[in-house]
């Protein structure tokens, strides 16, 4: 395979690190880019020192060039609830104007471009599992829209894009995943539940459990989304764990791994939670040849040192 010079917007963050250890580990020239405004520089202390990664600290909504590049992953955004709601308008300008400076430079440079999507493009589905020709079901002016209508927006500028300026465009629409380097106090699922195990503190739960998510361990996905950057494909394709879990399933599955003491305790289901949510994955299994390999139960294992060093130093 070629050497390439590859941009990653985001690069500080639990997906855009993990997706820069896999370009490294390739061969391949990364240059990193992230505001730090989520995303985390222990999540690069790997890299450190190593020649072909160059790090640079930029708002993607301003305007920036990095110089030549072969392909761009755009990978910046706040994702995780707790971070939207802190900052709701710069999630909305970073998948706007952010996203179209990135577009600009692979424009200018005809390169290849890949966007981290989303499930949340299709809102609370009524259509199960979710298939990408799903429009979706979105609250336009919720709480949770800020994220929703960015990477809705996002889509479309894409599209426009690669149908007017003939980018070589590709989207990728991620569903729950979870590993090393997850934001241990993001508020998402698996961070919430095997902190509060490994605490022995309740586990949180909202609403009463039933509503659903399928989790998908960081290689996989990572694995999935460098597969769909090198496809022909320039339509939205989902990348996540087709195996549908109950919260109160996957909470039983922490309390197992953890061997925590810890009890269920249930709170009111926020606005807008999405009650179901399962990916159709028939596109990436037939373009791609991909689909996941890691149960929940081995993820969690994989994932529980993480976690456990993650804990403040008094509860170690």
């Amino acid at each position: 395979m070629k050497t390439q010079r590859i941009l990653v917007t985001g690069a500080a963050g639990f997906l855009g690190s993990h997706l820069c250890d896999a370009l490294l580990a390739e061969g391949h020239q990364v240059v990193g880019v992230d505001n730090f405004s989520t995303g985390r520089a222990v999540n690069l202390v790997s890299l450190s020192k190593e020649s072909r990664f160059t790090m640079v600290e930029q708002d993607i909504c301003l305007p920036f060039d990095v110089g030549r590049v072969d392909y761009l992953f755009n990978f910046a955004s706040p994702a995780s609830p707790a971070d939207y709601a802190r900052l709701g308008p710069e999630t909305l300008n970073v998948g706007s104007q952010g996203t179209k400076n990135v577009l600009d430079l692979a424009r200018k440079y005809q390169a290849g471009f890949l966007h981290a999507s989303t499930s949340e493009c299709y809102g609370d589905p009524d259509v199960h599992p979710q298939v990408e020709t799903y429009w979706g079901r979105v609250n336009p002016i919720g709480p949770r829209s800020v994220y929703d209508e960015a990477k809705r927006f996002s889509e479309a500028l894409i599209s426009a894009y690669h149908r007017y300026y003939s980018v070589d465009t590709h989207m990728v629409r991620i569903f729950n995943t979870y590993g090393p380097r997850l934001q241990p106090t993001d508020g998402r699922v698996i961070s919430n539940l095997m902190i509060q195990a490994l605490l022995d503190e309740d586990l949180t739960i909202y609403g009463d459990g039933s509503q659903t998510r399928s989790f998908c361990y960081v290689s996989d996905l990572i694995a999935g989304i460098v597969l769909l950057s090198r496809s022909n494909e320039h339509l939205p394709v989902n990348i996540g764990n087709p195996v549908e879990w109950t919260i109160n399933d996957c909470a039983r599955e922490v309390l197992a791994v953890t061997q925590s003491r810890s009890k269920i305790r249930f709170e009111p289901l926020p606005v807008d939670d999405p009650l179901q949510r399962c990916p159709d994955i028939t596109k990436a299994k037939t373009l791609l040849g991909w689909e996941p390999k890691i149960s929940l139960r081995k993820g969690l294992e994989l994932s529980l040192e993480y976690f456990r060093a993650s804990l403040p130093t008094r509860t170690r």
